[in-house]
């Protein structure tokens, strides 16, 4: 039987124990959908905001030097507004519309 991986440390230096960020939000949400359980709308939405608010990764949340992938649920976008295109990774297009400020013109699923 596979494990699922919670996190995995992206730093070089010393972090604490993975353990002690049992009570974070983003460990909790990583825990709910390793065991199979669906994500709330105020949890995809977080998430959606956690994940494109961040510098370090695309489709990660990065706390206390750990990395909490969210691959596997999340979907491309690309978003029309202000007469431009920018790309956002979100859980689906309800959670996106969330965070994002100001008129939107076309949002457009990308499929590999």
């Amino acid at each position: 039987m596979k494990t699922a991986v919670i996190a995995t440390k992206f730093v070089s230096h010393e972090v604490p124990e993975l353990k002690t960020l049992k009570t974070s939000k983003v460990y909790q949400l990583r825990e709910k959908l390793n065991q199979g359980k669906k994500l709330s709308r105020a949890e995809k939405n977080w998430l959606a905001e956690a994940v494109n608010r961040n510098s370090f990764f695309r489709s990660a949340v990065p706390l206390r030097g750990y990395r909490f992938g969210f691959e596997d649920i999340l979907k491309t976008y690309v978003v029309k507004q202000y007469g431009s295109w920018q790309e956002y990774n979100a859980p689906d297009k309800t959670s996106l519309r969330s965070f994002i400020h100001g008129r939107i013109d076309k949002i457009a699923e990308i499929t590999y």
